[in-house]
């Protein structure tokens, strides 16, 4: 097995490294004018710690990089001799030079944990991507299913495929968005979490590749860590441009992955949306490669511009008519509330009957009251209504975190997206951990680039969530800005805190 599980070409890293802010090269140099081959490793070294370039990428040749770049072959080799020496390069005779990160340095652990309601105190948490239930429709969703439940109650109360009711429901929601669903095509889950868990444990086995956006959800990042599988990232286009399909194209012909997970719907974390040639592409791309194609569909309702049904993509499944490469997750947590743990997979009859049959071993099933609830909703028009209100909750806090990182942080960089819960935030050349561990000392607490990377990806970005507006959101962007002071002039301790990623 190869030590790299993707390969950059020339003429990509040359695009790459020539669309770097200038900004940002200064702040590499301190202000000065560096040797050549300096500003290259420097430049391939921040590209790799942004995730632009992943981690295990297999660089080109000394001499087509120095062609591509227009310099001597001597500043390419010393550029790459001076990576390996700081980590960030491995080379094996016969295999080539790929990408790497230092022994040492900090690497994500962990997800997203947020803190209990009762700890939060005076720190605003913004650690978690979730917002309070859209009431009255959760307190009439919970009753209309205490009316329905005793005809349940008289059963043995489990569903290891789900309630029949809900499946019809979920595929007839489906069905209507224009991709005709059997209800033998859905199995209601413990969340998307647990959908996204299921999948991962038919399909792929410890050891095997599975490829994911850089950067990607971070829980389902530690998820598939802990499973053992081997993550192949392939990183996401600037600038909310969302995916990189020539780079996608690539690294599913040359990683041969068994699976590959996307968030095409207002991506989480940067907010990206995928259109519609962009899906097809993608399904076409892993049909060809034999590569099971996971479309986390979570954050699908969540369009907070251009609402319209017109202004909508295609599910990823619209353009996999035979069912043989997508498996479709969805959740009830990001469209009404996290509370509710109702999530579902859809996917070809066959698959579905395997992830039932290795259920018995896990959960058995999801609890019936939620799923009561979530059926009620989606049968009485609660659902539409109470996405409506999300909607418009979320595009008021969005607006709000946004006017307040300008107005207190102008040196940060990002792309309002048009949908999600999340802002992408680059950092102002500053690490993100370190911004988001001296945040947590002032009473702000926010999760760090590298916790949606691969291997320390990230390091110049922090997640900002759409979870707080008005006085809240004003105070969350005056305690950032204030950690980013003490990190910017180096107050905060540097036992305690890692180092900036610029030199």
């Amino acid at each position: 097995m190869s030590p790299w599980t993707s390969a950059v070409g020339a003429p990509q890293l040359a695009r790459l490294l020539q669309s770097q802010h200038t900004r940002e090269a200064t702040a590499l140099s301190g202000g000065r004018r560096l040797p050549a081959y300096r500003a290259l490793a420097d430049g391939v070294r921040l590209l790799v710690l942004e995730g632009r370039v992943p981690v295990a990428a297999r660089l080109p040749a000394e001499r087509e990089l120095a062609a591509a770049l227009k310099v001597s072959r001597t500043t390419v080799a010393t550029a790459y001799e001076a990576l390996r020496g700081e980590g960030f390069l491995e080379s094996r005779r016969g295999a080539g030079s790929w990408t790497a990160v230092p022994a040492g340095r900090p690497l994500p652990g962990r997800g997203l944990d947020p803190l209990p309601p009762e700890a939060t105190g005076s720190v605003i948490d913004l650690g978690c991507a979730a917002l309070p239930a859209p009431e009255p429709w959760l307190t009439r969703a919970v009753s209309g299913a205490l009316e329905e439940l005793p005809p349940y109650a008289h059963t043995h109360g489990d569903y290891p495929a789900g309630l029949p009711a809900l499946r019809q429901a979920i595929a007839d929601r489906y069905t209507a968005r224009g991709v005709p669903t059997m209800p033998e095509q859905i199995m209601v889950t413990t969340g998307g979490m647990g959908a996204v868990a299921a999948t991962c444990r038919l399909f792929v086995r410890p050891g095997e590749r599975v490829a994911v956006e850089s950067p990607s959800y971070a829980n389902v990042l530690q998820l598939m860590r802990e499973a053992g599988v081997r993550l192949v990232p392939v990183a996401m286009a600037d600038r909310l441009a969302g995916w990189d399909l020539p780079a996608w194209r690539q690294t599913l012909r040359d990683a041969a992955p068994r699976m590959a997970y996307v968030i095409a719907d207002f991506h989480n974390p940067t907010g990206a949306l995928a259109d519609d040639e962009q899906r097809r592409e993608l399904v076409d791309a892993a049909r060809s490669a034999g590569t099971v194609l996971i479309a986390d569909e979570t954050m699908s309702e969540l369009r907070l511009d251009g609402t319209g049904d017109d202004a909508a993509p295609r599910p990823v499944s619209a353009f996999d008519p035979s069912g043989s490469t997508v498996v479709t997750v969805g959740s009830a947590s990001k469209s009404f509330w996290a509370g509710l743990r109702i999530g579902w997979v859809r996917a070809a009859p066959d698959v579905v009957r395997s992830l039932v049959a290795a259920r018995a071993y896990v959960d058995l099933g999801t609890p019936v009251l939620e799923q009561l609830a979530v059926t009620w909703l989606l049968n009485t028009g609660g659902w539409d209504e109470a996405v409506t209100l999300r909607r418009g909750q979320a595009r008021e806090n969005r607006d709000a975190v946004v006017a307040a990182v300008r107005r207190h942080l102008p040196d940060w960089e990002f792309t309002v997206p048009r949908g999600g819960l999340t802002l992408w935030t680059r950092t102002g050349g500053l690490s993100g951990s370190r911004i988001a561990e001296a945040g947590e000392r002032l009473g702000v607490r926010v999760p760090s680039g590298p916790r949606f990377g691969v291997d320390g990806a990230f390091e110049g970005f922090v997640r900002l969530p759409f979870t707080v507006s008005g006085a809240v959101a004003e105070q969350a962007a005056t305690r950032l800005a204030a950690a980013a002071r003490l990190v910017a002039t180096g107050a905060a301790a540097e036992a305690d805190l890692p180092r900036t990623y610029v030199a």
